[in-house]
């Protein structure tokens, strides 16, 4: 397996949206408590990386290995594993050594910082292998979107803000809606690309026997949905402003509208995944760069 294999089977691209929750974390920790824990904060990057590259191998090797014999050529010529002709032991070998490691970490911090990283590990953990294994993946229901835009947008940033206060009282139950409203521009984010990709994939899905919530609003009523996943992420944003959660500079984000309203307008005129996906994760990467830099601006002149 060369570099360039191993970093598309892991997906590396897609990894800014499990790094962006947590810088937003982070910025979030340091606007309102002006305190952060480096070293276990450090070591849950590190898992928190291994664990979303294993969930990303097992999307592609449960994609391989379950594929009907309907998809089973389909999934040869576009499946990472089938195109390069990788060896499906290996590949789950790789894929177990990083969740092992992962959870071992993991566990390491629980017993750092205490059992509410437990639950919320737990909870990571078994969406993470949900999303594409078990009998009836989460990633071929109607809840796909919410589960994987909950997970990685709220429950990063959730989990970067918790290892940062577990020594004090400060993480409530008041927080954890702080943080949520915090973290819904990157949960909109999240959910729309997932939406995109299965807009694109509504043909295939169904030859993969998923029915996804494309299936049930039609191409026309997920565009829609797709759509609103941004005005309420924009929302989400203000708001939190509004309540001093975030810096005012925050609300430089919002400069980043008319960029990502284009790119709705061409998911809108064109459902194609080589030609329009694209669209979404640049969306995303906008998203992510304009609320880091004003956040970090708002820190920096607050």
């Amino acid at each position: 397996m060369t570099v360039q294999i191993f970093l598309e089977l892991v997906e590396i691209k897609a990894k800014i949206a499990s790094v962006w929750p947590f810088l937003l974390g982070l910025i979030f920790v340091q606007a309102n408590f002006q305190h952060i824990n480096w070293g276990v904060t450090s070591l849950f990057f590190v898992a928190m990386l291994l664990f979303n590259m294993a969930v990303d191998i097992n999307d592609n090797y449960q994609d391989y290995t379950k594929a009907g014999n309907q998809a089973a050529e389909w999934m040869k010529n576009t499946n990472i594993i089938g195109v390069n002709h990788l060896s499906v032991r290996r590949i789950f070998a790789l894929m177990a050594s990083m969740a092992v490691v992962a959870g071992v970490i993991g566990l390491y911090l629980v017993w750092v910082t205490g059992w509410p990283l437990l639950v919320m590990g737990m909870f990571c953990f078994l969406v993470g292998y949900l999303y594409a294994g078990g009998p009836k993946p989460l990633s071929g229901t109607p809840t796909g979107e919410f589960f994987a835009g909950f997970t990685m947008g709220y429950m990063i940033m959730l989990i970067t803000v918790y290892l940062n206060l577990y020594q004090t009282n400060q993480f409530t139950s008041l927080l954890m809606l702080r943080v949520l409203l915090a973290s819904g521009i990157a949960i909109a984010a999240i959910a729309a690309l997932l939406l995109a990709n299965n807009i694109c994939d509504a043909k295939e899905d169904l030859d993969l026997n998923r029915k996804t919530i494309v299936y049930y609003l039609g191409k026309r009523g997920a565009l829609w949905l797709f759509a609103s996943f941004y005005v309420l992420g924009y929302l989400s944003l203000i708001v939190s402003v509004a309540i001093g959660d975030l810096p005012r500079w925050s609300l430089l984000a919002l400069l980043s509208i008319p960029l990502i309203y284009r790119n709705v307008q061409g998911l809108f005129r064109v459902q194609v995944k080589k030609e329009t996906f694209i669209l979404a994760v640049r969306s995303l990467g906008i998203l992510a760069l304009t609320t880091v830099i004003a956040e970090g601006l708002g820190l920096w002149w607050g």
